[in-house]
């Protein structure tokens, strides 16, 4: 502690700042500056710098403690440190001159001297003077800090002398500069230092500074410091040099002047100002306060220097910028989101370029408040503008402020959504183009490199217009449509060359002579080629069939979903569940029924004379059968009641069954329409299920007053009717009864009725109560394709609508059971509903009685996968076959359509299977009966397919091969007992979807050609759709004068290998010969007469044996005669006795066989691929035949019934005679036909064609010879020309002219009529265009001589094999020269016409190719029994175009017209066989297969004698 106090204490010095002071006279309006130097000194902290003091007090304040009534002010001391370390204490005073604030003159105090003399005392003395700091603390002393100036006198050591440089406020420096030395003069005399502090030179006038210096300059060490206090510049430096002067032991101080002391000071301000303003961007949120930041910041170097330098005001305006900006910075980027937001506010909103393209911004925004997405889009806000709201804070909340749109920014963001959308249309539209412009480039394959093409579309208008990024994007997506377009196609031609992979050996995989085999046929096919430069695509595509093949599941199904296993089980398991469920509400209680509910329907009050008649019999509505008692309730209704429907079923009133009682033809058709409708109303509807379930029975009353004569027809009609509805007919008891009604009628009725309801409980009982599978009668596969256009419903519809269809065993998800009466039976058929894929596996290991083959006739696949698929069926499994398509005017209106029925037809035919077409536009195909007849056949065949199903599982056992089947004799079959109708015997009408006499029911004469189905409906009995009127006048193909069938193929031996030498040099041989090599007659050579077929009478027939056995009648050389099925050649006229006694051995002996053994279409397919992957080399060795007998063969082949019908091209679609329900047209011709006249002499030999006549009345004018009917005057017949004339100015648009057949009535009528009066006016007649013209081409039909004469038609054939076309016309033109003058001008006449026909194609759709098609048979007369004509009949339709194309060259020296002619457009084949059309396949036998030959041929094995 003593050490402590004998430390020296700093020096301590008292400085007097002095200046000019005084009122505002003598000062002006502010004073000179001292106070603010004063204050920078001792605080220069910034915040304690205050820029105004004044002089002006009142008298409280000038007598306060501050001012303690003294002229001086005491501003307290600072200690300072000097560059040498060494501290002083400096206290200041200053001498100022306080004003009266009331007087305005200086404050009286205790020393009275003016100021000059008070200001330069050298001691002062103030008892408790208070320390000052501001104007502020006058008064509130207390509120500041206080401190007392040191007691005693205060010794002055120097004065500071302050000089105002600025320009000063009422002042002049003069004046200033005139006291200020005065003043010196009075400081100078104490001794003192003395220092000039210019002051204010922050707001110097540089004269003024100068004239200081200058003053200064004339005075003896007189020091000038440039100062200025509120800068904080020099103001320590003046203090420091007084004290340097004061005390010469310091050092001297650098006196520097005030600019570059200003740019130092400056500086430090920047610094620190860098430095603040970097710690404040510290803080990112614009909610944070000054407060709360600049507590955080306090204790920060940066932040008090910034403080200390500027002040506290200026760190927080500085803060409050940054705060601003922040925030600014905040709406700034919410705006920039909500415009950038606008755009799909707007595309979500304003899309519609047409409704906004012509929109002001404007009417925009109220169209926007109107839609429905706005609230999710904008927010209204209440108070604008939204930058000033709380909107801002809401971060989460995207919706874009409302009032923000009416902005300029805004609405340039509308104006730029409209022009986006106008380019983005254009460039849309740019894109489309180019797609098309790609389209149409031919050339460019799937896989093709987008390099490749551009060159090609450089100049383009699209391609030009779109980036390139587009183009690509175009290119690639068309890529992507033409390479799927093209696998989907080529996974299409692999189904339709379906025959090719089925024969893989499943058991192996395939060998590379087999994949060889594949390319190489495949390889022809554009759709092949097409992928060539994605070959390992189509590899794989390749492989990936073949594995399915391999692996046919529905798993693996290349359809995917679509698989038709998935689809079938889909739909029965929803379908057959509804189904059941709906009966068995209706039936739950049938097992032990007691009331039984009866509707009763009749015509004319039978109906209430039967509920009379059964009142009674009973007791109180109680009626005893069999020992139990039933109540009756019984509603009577008449059939022509309107309420009948809305009568039968009602929530009171739910009848078990119904009794339909007739006396009459007229009330049995009568109730039959009852019945369509209230089926038709329940399958229509679909209400309940259980209404089409409604047992029906039919009741004939009895006649007493004509017994004998109407009650065998009605009986009839009525088991027919009862039949087709498959309900029971109860009939008038034998016996002579004087009621209507018989109790034994009534019973009977009322057991069916119990009978059907307990049946139909049985067949929804739970699964115990179901018959085993082992107990259905019928076991039928039905094949469809997956993928085919058509959906499952359609095909399933006959069934599934069905009354008597039920769900089959539990686990069969792909299988119903169907209830029908068939024979006199009710019979169990088990309908499996499977892919063909799926069927492969059924079709070799389990029993089938027969195969309902569906495919599409849009889908060339589907018929392949048939094909491919019957082949390998046994042929004594009977099969179905269904082509699927529309409507009936597909056939008519595509070619393609056309061919694939044709073709399904046509197989039909060659293998005696039924055929038949569904159309999902029409009802018909809901109607289970569509399959009646083919469920019959199957019946029929049951014994003998269970037999041969046996032998073959027997032979397998011993033999691996499948190919192989036992013939085991067949077991009796059931025929049909139903009484057939006096028409029955009549050939089916003519099928004419499109016909003029088209209706959708027959009329009441025309109904003895219809049968009624289950549902009430009349549907034709030949269900092959045949457009056949054009054809029968044109006498294309000479109607038969009666129905001649195609030969069954039923019990037809198998064609073995061994024979095909037989078979190939002809069939005719001695049957107790080897085979002789001598070819049959040709065709030709045949009697056209003996074309037609006599029926063998067959009462005398072994019950083993088919019912459709027909002889073929013989020439003059040899006898074609067909015995059980069996066809034989007799070439030496042997007795038939023998023959018979051979067949009928042998006949046990046969195997079955596969179809495509007995369809020519089915084995010529099938050889076409054997005949593409071998040589002629392999051929002669597959089948040891030269070139030569290979075309005799060929023809032999063609005439080889084993291998097809006879006459095949009967079978085709254009011919009426021929259906395809071709075991129906036997029963009904052998009615007729009682025995073969064996001995009959054979007819002569003819070569000429004669068409059979086709008028039934005589005539005078019609079927003359053409010159009869002509003169020289009128060269052209007056029928053809009325004809002619009629249809040019009525029909020349008619759609399908010359080819939709009109009324034939019609056309029967108009050459009637013209036969009495050659004047007859058509119009007159009021017959159709169609008619007219079916009688015009029956007119040339009917001529003698064909228009083109036979001499002309070998001409016409090798002249249009010329290749140059200008030349080939110019020989027609001379061909035609040669026409007899009265053909001539006919011919040219008519010809005339047909091109004017076909220039209105666009609206007839009857181009030259079509006219052609329809009347070249007319023209020409076509001998198609000729085989050698047939052959060539697509070259002569085309010459008939060529004239029609050509009329203007031909006839009348015009030019030629540049037309496309199809038989210039390549050269003519070699083989004239290839110009047959599709459906008369090449027919050549199937190869030899030595593995299988037997060491000795039984004699006559192929019946061939």
């Amino acid at each position: 502690m003593m050490a402590k106090n004998k430390e020296p204490r700093p020096p301590s010095y008292a400085i007097s700042i002095v200046g000019l002071s005084g009122t505002e006279k003598d000062k002006g309006n502010c004073g000179v500056g001292k106070s603010c130097l004063c204050n920078r000194f001792v605080r220069s902290k910034a915040d304690e710098y205050y820029p105004e003091h004044t002089s002006v007090l009142s008298t409280i304040d000038f007598g306060g403690r501050v001012v303690n009534n003294d002229h001086f002010l005491y501003w307290g001391d600072v200690t300072q440190s000097g560059e040498d370390g060494i501290e002083c204490r400096i206290h200041v005073i200053e001498q100022t001159e306080f004003i009266d604030d009331q007087t305005f003159l200086p404050h009286r105090s205790t020393n009275l001297q003016p100021y000059i003399k008070r200001a330069a005392a050298s001691k002062l003395q103030s008892a408790e003077k208070l320390m000052y700091i501001c104007t502020d603390q006058l008064g509130l002393e207390q509120d500041f800090e206080q401190k007392q100036m040191p007691e005693g006198k205060l010794s002055i050591d120097g004065f500071l002398l302050c000089i105002d440089v600025s320009q000063g406020c009422n002042r002049k420096f003069d004046d200033q500069l005139k006291f200020v030395n005065n003043l010196y003069i009075q400081l100078s005399k104490s001794k003192k230092p003395i220092i000039i502090a210019a002051t204010k030179c922050d707001e110097c006038v540089d004269h003024y500074l100068r004239e200081v210096q200058a003053f200064a300059s004339n005075k003896k060490n007189l020091v000038v410091v440039e100062t200025s206090a509120r800068f904080n510049v020099n103001v320590e430096t003046c203090f420091t040099a007084l004290v340097q002067m004061m005390d010469k032991t310091r050092g001297k101080p650098k006196i520097i002047p005030y600019l570059d002391a200003y740019k130092t000071q400056r500086q430090l301000v920047v610094t620190a100002t860098d430095k603040f303003e970097k710690l404040v961007q510290t803080v990112r949120d614009y909610h944070a306060t000054w407060k709360t930041v600049s507590n955080k910041l306090k204790n920060h170097p940066d932040y008090e220097e910034y403080i200390n330098l500027e002040g506290t005001k200026k760190a927080k305006n500085t803060f409050s910028k940054h705060i601003e900006q922040l925030k600014q910075e905040h709406i700034r980027k919410r705006k920039e989101e909500y415009i950038n937001a606008l755009p799909r506010a707007l595309n979500t909103l304003l899309s519609n370029l047409d409704e906004i393209e012509h929109l002001s911004w404007s009417e925009a925004l109220k169209l926007m408040e109107k839609r429905p997405d706005f609230q999710s889009c904008f927010v209204v806000l209440e108070k604008t503008p939204w930058d000033e709201t709380d909107h801002i804070d809401k971060v989460n909340d995207r919706r874009i402020p409302f009032d923000l749109l009416t902005t300029l920014e805004a609405e340039k963001v509308y104006q730029n959504h409209v022009q986006h959308l106008i380019s983005e249309k254009r460039r849309v539209e740019m894109k489309e183009k180019f797609k098309k412009t790609l389209e149409k480039i031919q050339f460019i394959s799937p896989g093709q490199p987008w390099e490749e093409v551009i060159c090609f579309v450089m100049e383009d208008e699209a391609f030009k217009y779109i980036t390139d990024a587009d183009s690509k994007e175009v290119y690639g997506r068309h890529q992507r449509e033409i390479v799927e377009k093209a696998k989907e196609e080529f996974q299409e031609m692999l189904f339709e060359h379906s025959e090719l992979f089925y024969d893989l050996d499943l058991n192996a995989t395939p060998s590379s002579d087999k994949m060889s085999e594949i390319h190489a046929v495949l390889s022809e096919e554009p759709r092949y080629k097409a992928l060539q430069k994605l070959a390992p695509d189509r590899e794989s595509l390749l492989l990936k069939h073949i594995g399915f093949v391999y692996h046919p599941t529905k798993e693996t199904c290349l359809s995917g979903q679509n698989c038709t296993d998935i689809k079938v089980e889909q739909l029965l398991a929803n379908s057959l569940l509804q189904l059941d469920h709906g009966r068995s509400n209706l039936y739950h209680d049938s097992a032990n029924i007691d009331k039984v509910n009866l509707f009763i329907l009749g015509k004319d009050g039978l109906a209430q004379e039967l509920a009379n008649e059964i009142r009674t019999q009973s007791t109180d509505d109680e009626y005893a059968l069999d020992g139990k008692i039933y109540e009756l309730d019984l509603r009577p209704v008449d059939a022509k009641s309107p309420y009948l429907l809305t009568q039968l079923w009602t929530s009171a009133f739910k009848p078990h069954g119904c009794f339909c009682v007739f006396n009459s033809i007229e009330s049995l058709n009568f109730i039959g329409e009852c019945i369509a409708k209230i089926r038709a109303e329940a399958a229509q509807i679909r209400r309940d299920k259980y209404m089409a379930n409604l047992p029906f029975t039919l009741i004939l009353a009895n006649q007493r007053d004509s017994v004998g004569k109407n009650l065998p027809i009605l009986r009839h009609q009525g088991q027919q009717l009862a039949n087709k509805l498959q309900c029971p007919f109860v009939d008038v008891p034998a016996g002579t009864y004087p009621r209507k009604f018989n109790e034994t009628q009534i019973k009977q009725a009322l057991r069916g009725v119990l009978e059907a309801v307990k049946h139909n409980f049985d067949v929804v009982s739970p699964v115990p109560t179901i018959k085993d599978l082992s107990e259905a009668d019928l076991r039928i596969v039905m094949c469809a394709m997956c993928g085919d256009p058509f959906s499952v419903d359609l095909i399933l519809s006959p069934f599934l609508d069905s009354h008597s269809c039920s769900a089959a065993q539990a686990g069969q998800n792909n299988s119903l059971m169907l209830d029908k009466i068939i024979g006199e039976k009710r019979r169990r058929i088990q309908i499996t509903i499977l892919s063909y894929h799926s069927s492969i596996g059924v079709r070799k290991d389990e029993l089938v009685h027969g195969y309902i083959l569906v495919y599409s006739a849009k889908r060339k696949a589907s018929m392949g996968m048939l094909r491919a698929f019957l082949s390998e069926v046994q042929d004594t499994i009977p099969v179905q076959l269904v082509a699927v398509t529309d409507s009936q005017a597909d056939f008519f209106e595509n070619e393609a359509i056309k061919e694939l029925m044709t073709e399904g037809e046509h197989i039909a035919t060659e293998i005696t299977a039924k055929f038949t077409a569904l159309y999902s536009l029409s009802q018909y195909h809901r109607q289970t009966e569509v399959f009646t007849l083919f469920f019959s056949d199957v019946l029929e065949k049951k014994n003998m397919i269970e037999s041969s199903y046996m032998s073959d599982s027997t032979r397998e056992t011993t033999h691996t091969s499948e190919d192989v089947f036992p013939r085991s004799p067949r077991g009796s079959s059931l025929d049909y007992n139903y009484p057939d109708s006096e028409d029955d015997t009549e050939g089916p009408p003519p099928y004419s979807p499109i016909g003029d006499d088209v209706r959708l029911l027959p009329a009441p004469s025309d109904r003895s050609k219809y049968r009624l189905d289950l549902e009430g409906n009349e549907y034709p009995i030949h269900s092959t759709p045949l457009n056949c009127h054009d054809h029968e006048r044109n006498h294309k193909v000479p109607p038969p004068i009666k129905p001649k069938p195609l030969v069954p193929r039923t019990n037809v031996k198998k064609l073995d290998p061994n024979l095909l030498k037989t078979i190939e040099a002809g069939i005719g041989k001695n049957p107790r010969k080897q085979p002789s090599r001598v070819p049959a007659a040709p065709p030709e050579d045949i009697d056209q007469s003996d074309n037609y077929a006599e029926p063998i009478d067959t009462i005398f027939k072994h019950k083993g044996f088919a019912d459709d056995i027909y002889a073929v009648p013989d020439d003059s050389q040899n006898r074609i005669i067909k015995v059980r099925n069996s066809i034989v050649i007799n070439t030496q006229g042997e007795e038939e006795n023998g023959f018979s006694d051979r067949i009928s051995k042998s006949h046990g002996e046969r195997r079955p066989s596969k179809y495509k053994y007995k369809s020519k279409t089915l084995f010529s397919k099938a050889k076409s691929y054997y005949r593409r992957t071998h040589s002629d080399a392999s051929d002669d060795e597959a089948f040891t035949t030269s070139k030569t007998k290979r075309k005799g063969r060929h023809r032999g082949s063609e005439e080889d019934p084993l291998l097809s019908p006879v006459e095949t091209w009967k079978g085709g679609i254009d011919n009426p005679a021929i259906t395809s329900d071709q075991e129906l047209d036997d029963k009904k011709t052998k009615k007729k036909i009682h025995k073969p006249k064996e001995d009959k002499k054979p007819k002569k030999k003819t070569k000429t064609f004669n068409p059979p006549i086709r008028r039934n009345w005589e005539s005078n004018y019609f079927g003359m010879p053409l010159q009869d009917l002509v003169t020289p005057e009128k060269p052209i017949p007056l029928f053809v020309e009325k004809c002619v004339q009629f249809i040019e100015d009525t029909g020349l648009c008619t759609e399908g002219l010359y080819r939709v057949s009109g009324n034939k009535t019609d056309q029967d009528n108009i050459q009637k009529q013209f036969d009495q009066d050659h004047n007859i006016s058509l119009e007159s007649m009021g017959v159709t265009v169609n008619a007219v013209a079916g009688a015009l081409k029956a007119f040339f039909a009917d001529l003698p001589d064909p228009l083109i004469p036979y001499s002309l038609h070998q001409e016409l054939l090798e002249t249009s094999k010329i290749m140059d076309k200008t030349e080939r016309l110019h020989e027609l033109k001379e061909i035609v020269k040669k026409f007899h003058p009265v053909n001539y001008d006919v011919f040219r006449y008519v010809i005339t016409h047909l091109n004017r026909v076909s220039q209105q194609y666009k609206t007839n759709f009857m181009t030259a190719d079509n006219l052609s098609i329809c009347f070249w048979p007319t023209l020409m007369r076509p001998d198609f029994e000729n085989r050698e004509f047939l052959s060539t009949t697509k070259i002569h339709q085309s010459v008939i175009e060529t004239f029609i194309q050509q009329c203007q060259f031909f006839f009348y020296n015009g030019e030629i017209v540049e037309a496309p002619n199809p038989v210039a457009c390549q050269p003519p084949p070699s083989n004239a066989v290839q110009m047959v059309e599709p459906m008369v396949p090449l027919q050549l036998p199937p190869p030899l297969q030595p593995q299988l030959i037997p060491s000795q041929l039984p004699a006559d094995a192929l019946g061939i004698i």
